[in-house]
């Protein structure tokens, strides 16, 4: 086996010769010399294999290694010696071939230093002798190549580890293919009296062979003295690793857990860091660079499986509720209402939120179709899309909602409109000329608005009507208004202020509203002045106006009274022949004039620290707040004429006040503007693939200043703008727009009806409320109020809009678009008529 082998390293050496026809005739007689000695020590050979042969072969591997890490680095310059290496490891005793590089590596590390003055040295030699500038075989002659082959790590070697010629690398790489060659090597060596062969033997065999190699050697270099004196450098730096054997290999492990395997060929300045280097293993730079803190890791896995956890587990539920298809979580929480101590307040039709936003989904009506198109919703709609009939048996005769087949239909009247609410709606501007519908007047609240056929047909006048009813006897009445595409939502003049900002309502109108305004110090009707812009008007026709009935007559009094307490002004007071019906118009101040001349301070005028502004769950009070007087205070002047004012910036946004995005506030307003301008155009009217003729009902869930509605202005559409009671408090700049919102908490239902919007869109909404509630359960919420077939626009981070498609798609909802850039994104879903199998019971809702 030992002839055989040395055999093949003796062609290896023939082989590699020729590779060197540019190298000078002593090199030429040094590899003969080398072959020469090579076939007679490998006689001796077999009987040498003892106890220094095992040291060598531990050397050897060190060896294997070097050749291994400088051929990786010298690929370019080495290729054929790369292939004489890659057909030997097959020869390697098994215990070679099993040695880890990282062992060897970190043998070698130690020595690295010392031996950088020795490489160039080296180098130079080897330039010399082999006409080549092999990087690699200079730097595996002086033991770095050994910290470089486990950076490597493929085995292959371009020079040899501790000579200088290319005889080197070639008899290193043979070396480092068969192991048993370290002992033979090493008797030869010392019987060896040739340079040429020392230099072989030094370069091939393990540090304690090179070492003995060059003691006895030293001075029978006459060919390549220069080898001579870099063999003698070398020598030294085999002695060194010769007497650190045992120490290196017994930290092998150590060095390998601290190196894991792996250092380049400037291993030395890794495992002992100095200059520069030691910066990169600062243990500051590297808890704030590419590697995480085990505290960091573990609580970022913890939020990824929670989120993973939800995201897989996306299994929905159908509600089980006594409201059934028209679940209204926070007005059907029926553990809640009977838990009240009294209902004359209507506290039974005020919010009463669960603790948490339910996750599952309300059932569809059997025989639900997709809704009627505006403006023919207007006058009719599917039965079936809400069949309930109490309101047409009970109030058909007053042309409110009439069965007419398999529709409901809308005669266009209502108790105080029987012949047509646009009638009415002239009358109204012709009682009073400065109301002017659409022009001086764009945004009213109607209180109690039954079926909404008043803000229906406001539309014809340019105005929007936010009409709202509770969830009563008269049953459905805000769905059916909704279902008609009129705006409307569910509340009542109760125990708490309207959700709605102070001073933003051009006009408030009641028609035959049955509530109480004069009790209990009139604070309902306070409440409505809290919400009436200054020089605004209330349009009150009810009964007492005109009947002479006992109760009509008492009350009219009393509302008399009132009014006057609150410096209201009776404008008009006109009677409809046709309608058969009285109105009464009045005006709010537009100075404090009044309020301090009056006799009696009653009602009293709110403390300076009462917000009028204040409205999320802020229980009423009888007391009115002062008109505004300063010309910049809000309030203080009326807005522009529609449509100008939907564009224009309000006169009391100052440069002084800085925006919602950074920037001074008409700057800020002005950009949003045209930001939801360029979006809309370019966007969502042509690149959404939306048939906006099919959309009517549209909520912006967080409008911020109400640009996106703004610049739907010329869609028969209208929007209701939600601004979140956690975002800035934006919505007073909406009304002064000509355009209305609501506050709401995301975190709790919305006050509407199921399947009401035909289109939500929420600009960065998930990703602002996603620490304070679960987007499971406000994708539920959405799926609510969404009609079938309504869409869901998105924009948010890639994250959300991630998790947001994962959640859709498990809703079996139809993925329409989504788009990302710069880790922002945009997604856009179709709602389905899929309902879930398996049913939730929420028992708070079961009456």
């Amino acid at each position: 086996m030992a002839l055989g082998k040395y055999s093949r390293i003796d062609n290896n050496r023939r082989s590699s010769s020729s590779y060197c026809s540019s190298v000078t005739i002593v090199v030429f007689v040094a590899f003969c010399l080398v072959g020469v000695w090579m076939m007679t020590s490998s006689s001796v050979v077999p009987g040498q294999n003892d106890v220094p042969a095992q040291e060598n072969k531990n050397e050897v591997k060190e060896q294997v290694i070097d050749s291994m890490a400088s051929n990786t680095l010298q690929t370019d310059t080495t290729e054929s010696n790369t292939r004489q290496f890659e057909d030997n490891p097959g020869d390697l005793p098994e215990d070679a071939t099993k040695g880890d590089s990282s062992e060897n590596n970190n043998n070698s590390a130690p020595e690295n230093q010392e031996e950088k003055s020795n490489e160039e040295t080296n180098q130079e030699v080897q330039q010399t002798q082999d006409g080549k500038t092999d990087g690699g075989e200079s730097k595996t002659q002086n033991g770095e190549s050994e910290a470089a082959g486990t950076k490597s790590g493929d085995g292959e070697s371009d020079s040899g580890g501790q000579g200088d010629s290319e005889d080197n690398s070639t008899e290193k790489k043979t070396d480092s293919d068969e192991t048993e060659k370290k002992s033979d090597s090493n008797e030869s060596n010392q019987e060896s009296h040739d340079e040429g062969d020392k230099k072989s033997v030094s370069d091939n065999l393990d540090e304690n062979e090179k070492k003995s190699d060059a003691e006895n050697n030293e001075t029978e270099s006459e060919e390549n003295s220069d080898k001579t004196k870099d063999e003698e450098k070398v020598d030294g730096q085999i002695q060194e690793k010769v007497d650190d054997t045992d120490k290196r290999e017994s930290d092998n492990s150590s060095d390998e857990q601290k190196d894991g395997g792996k250092v380049s060929n400037q291993s030395s300045n890794e495992v002992f860091p100095s200059g520069a280097q030691s910066d990169l293993l600062n243990e500051t730079t590297t808890q704030g660079g590419s590697w995480l803190t085990q505290a960091a890791e573990s609580k970022n896995e913890k939020e990824a499986q929670q989120s993973s956890k939800q995201q897989s587990e996306y299994t929905w539920k159908l509600c089980n509720a006594t409201a059934g298809p028209d679940f209204i979580p926070c007005l059907d929480n029926w553990q809640a209402i009977k838990s009240l101590r009294s209902t004359k307040h209507y506290e039974h039709r005020e919010r009463r939120c669960p603790e948490e936003l339910p996750t599952c989904l309300v059932p569809l009506p059997q025989g639900y179709k997709r809704s009627i198109e505006w403006p023919k919703s207007r006058e009719k709609i599917w039965y079936y899309n809400v069949p309930h009939t109490k309101l047409a048996q009970v109030k058909g005769h007053q042309n409110w909602v009439k069965i007419t087949g398999e529709y409901l239909t809308f005669p266009g009247g209502g108790t105080q409109f029987k012949h047509g609410a646009l009638h009415y709606i002239d009358f109204i501007n012709e009682s009073v000329p400065d109301i002017a519908w659409g022009k001086r007047t764009r945004v009213i609240l109607d209180v109690g608005c039954g079926v909404a056929s008043f803000g229906g047909y406001l539309f014809d006048r340019d105005v929007l009507a936010m009409s709202f009813a509770p969830k009563d006897e008269h049953e459905a009445q805000v769905q059916f208004a909704l279902e008609r595409g009129i705006p409307a939502i569910s509340a009542v003049m109760g125990t708490k202020r309207l959700p709605f900002p102070g001073r933003v309502f051009d006009i408030v109108h009641c028609a035959r509203c049955r509530v109480p305004w004069h009790i209990e110090g009139g604070k309902l009707l306070l409440e409505l002045n809290r919400v009436l812009r200054p020089g605004g008007f209330f349009v009150w026709s009810a009964t007492p106006v005109y009947q002479k009935l006992a109760e009509d007559v008492e009350i009219w009094k009393a509302m008399s009274e009132l009014t006057k307490a609150i410096c209201w002004e009776l404008i008009s007071i006109n009677k409809d022949t046709l309608n058969g019906v009285g109105v009464a118009i009045y005006r709010k101040p537009t100075s404090n004039d009044c309020y301090e001349k009056r006799q009696q301070q009653d009602p009293p005028i709110c403390s300076e620290s009462d917000d009028p502004n204040a409205a999320w769950n802020v229980p009423l009070q009888a007391c009115m707040h002062k008109v505004p007087t300063d010309s910049l205070e809000r309030g203080s002047q009326w807005p522009e004429q529609w449509p100008a004012r939907s564009e224009k910036t309000p006169y009391w946004l100052l440069n002084t006040q800085t925006g919602v995005y950074g920037k001074p506030a008409p700057e800020d307003f002005t950009a949003d503007y045209g930001h939801w301008k360029s979006v809309v155009s370019k966007s969502y009217l042509n690149g959404m693939g939306i048939n906006w003729s099919l959309v009517r009902n549209v909520m912006d869930m967080r409008a911020v200043y109400g640009g996106f509605a703004a610049a739907l202005r010329d869609l028969n559409v209208w929007v209701m703008n939600v601004i979140s009671v956690d975002s800035p408090d934006t919505l007073p700049i909406i009304y002064e727009r000509g355009l209305f919102g609501i506050y709401h908490d995301w975190c709790e239902s919305f006050s509407t009806y199921p399947r009401t919007y035909d289109l939500l869109h929420a600009d960065h909404l998930f990703s602002k409320i996603k620490k304070r509630c679960s987007i499971s359960a406000v994708m539920a919420e959405a799926d609510r109020i969404l009609r079938p077939e309504g869409k869901l626009i998105v924009r948010d981070n890639v994250e959300i809009i991630t998790e947001l498609e994962k959640m859709a798609r498990s809703m079996q909802w139809e993925v329409r678009m989504t788009y990302s850039k710069d880790k922002e994104g945009l997604l856009c879903v179709q709602k389905t008529t899929w309902r879930p199998k398996e049913v939730e019971t929420l028992t708070y809702a079961i009456a």
